[in-house]
């Protein structure tokens, strides 16, 4: 691997190291900024609402699809429709998310990120509603539609923070993630189908509506998120921001920094620096998005059709043990990681962990083809979890690199917009297309019914090239300052 290079020396007055990547100007010469705690927190606390949301169908959602007239009872076809289900939102989020991002460069990041609220709150009750599989479709595409709020979360994110602290920021992110991955399938495992399980729930409605109790308590979180939002969080842009005495410093000097840049045009945005980092965070959604699909339908499965035969509950505890796990390795790992290793080569190592994880998936159906669900079958699987926490600190890495190349203050929608309109389209192809390889490879006996994890593990490599061409960040061309 080449060194990064190196600047040449300072100049009197500690002018920036890049002139073309100005968010991380002067991060060699300033001392750490304080974090606006209140306002950060508030970001994270929406952030959480997405995972909490989505995971939650995880336990259930295949059990659901073959519950309906659609399959014709046969199971085998259960991963076309329930990857269908999981890619609808990704798709029709792709057909908005930048618009929705650079609306909020010009209205502002809060009432947007309302809208985004509001629009899962809705959505996920209507999806705990539905009886048949357009009805399901229905809801799934207005979440995608109407909630735009993970480009302006780190739009928002960017503008609250500077080069000196934005790695302690942007470690909590895929904490929080992970927290929402935790909360959410148990959640959804838990409380789906109540009656007759559950006390106080044995009424016909919660037979003809099995999944609901869960959706409900979803939504209840996304509903104190708004209220929390609409009165305690402070609008972040210049260009609809009001007064504030309680703003903090920090914060209004990042503000004013920004007062006097222009957003960049669209065909500005489209340059090599900014293109090779959301390129990169797309393969890294793709095969994430892939992973978390494959995961549950794996485990859902029968056992002589390649999975574990798992039960809605074992599957929520199993996924929320993996969101526990991988959280908690973020907050004790990423922002020292990050500091000893730097951002490009922590993601290079993390996007590696990929090609190991897919091969291990037929050994662990091999077991419990052999030993049934044994000591074997629960190693393996815990050694994909593992692999999986090294994976999800990709995330904060490439976060860190498409904040930060951005042109400017003023432009940080824009990116995040296009960097989420990208990443949105591969994950509305990811789940789909592992499920349905999952069901082909069973079907047709595709490398013994598992070709669907080599074909993922191929792509895991082209993953790994790419990754390989991220530049060197000028934190790292700055070090010896």
């Amino acid at each position: 691997m080449d060194s990064p290079p190196q600047c040449s020396t300072p100049t009197h007055d500690h002018e920036r190291c890049d002139e073309e990547t100005p968010l991380l100007k002067k991060s060699w010469r300033r001392e750490r900024t304080p974090l606006p705690k209140l306002q950060i927190g508030i970001v994270l606390f929406m952030q959480v609402c997405e995972p909490i949301c989505s995971m939650s169908i995880y336990p259930y959602i295949n059990e659901l699809v073959g519950s309906l007239d659609i399959i014709g009872g046969d199971e085998t076809k259960v991963g076309y429709y329930a990857g269908l289900i999981e890619s609808l939102f990704f798709a029709t989020e792709a057909l908005t998310v930048f618009q929705w991002s650079r609306t909020s460069d010009r209205v502002g990041r809060k009432p947007v990120l309302l809208m985004g609220l509001f629009g899962t709150m809705i959505s996920i009750l209507l999806f705990g509603l539905s009886r048949t599989f357009w009805t399901l479709v229905l809801s799934r595409c207005l979440c995608g539609l109407l909630n735009g709020n993970i480009g302006v979360m780190k739009s928002a994110m960017g503008e609250l923070t500077d080069s000196t602290n934005r790695a302690d920021a942007f470690a909590m992110m895929p904490v929080v993630w992970s927290f929402g991955a935790t909360i959410g399938p148990l959640v959804g495992g838990s409380l789906a189908k109540p009656s007759g399980r559950l006390p106080g729930f044995d009424g016909q409605f919660w037979e003809d509506y099995p999944y609901f109790l869960p959706c409900i308590a979803t939504a209840g979180s996304v509903l104190l998120t708004i209220f929390i939002t609409l009165f305690y969080f402070q609008e972040t842009t210049t260009a609809w921001r009001r007064p504030s005495r309680k703003r903090s410093e920090s914060c209004d000097t990042l503000v004013n920094e920004a007062s006097t840049e222009e957003a960049a045009g669209l065909s500005a945005l489209l340059t090599k620096p900014i293109i090779i980092p959301i390129a990169n965070y797309v393969s890294l959604a793709f095969l994430n998005i892939s992973m978390n699909a494959l995961l549950p339908l794996f485990m859902y499965m029968p056992i002589e059709l390649g999975g574990l035969g798992l039960s809605p509950q074992t599957i929520g505890y199993v996924i929320g043990g993996y969101g526990a796990g991988t959280g908690l390795y973020q907050f004790f790992f990423f922002s020292a990681l990050v500091r000893r290793f730097g951002t490009r080569r922590m993601f290079v190592m993390c996007v590696s962990t990929f090609i190991p994880a897919f091969l291990i998936f037929p050994f662990i159906s091999l077991f419990a083809k052999t030993w049934g669900l044994g000591f074997p079958v629960w190693i393996g699987l815990s050694s994909v979890l593992l692999l999986m926490f090294m994976m999800d600190t990709a995330y904060g890495c490439i976060f860190m690199s498409i904040t930060e190349s951005a042109p400017n203050r003023q432009s940080l929608g824009a990116v995040n917009g296009l960097a989420q309109t990208t990443v949105s389209i591969a994950r509305s192809i990811g789940p789909a297309l592992a499920s349905s390889l999952f069901s082909l490879s069973v079907q047709r006996s595709w490398a013994g019914g598992y070709g669907v994890y080599f074909v993922l593990a191929v792509f895991s490599v082209g993953a790994l090239v790419l990754a390989n061409q991220l530049p060197y960040e000028v934190v790292e061309k700055c070090e010896d300052y």
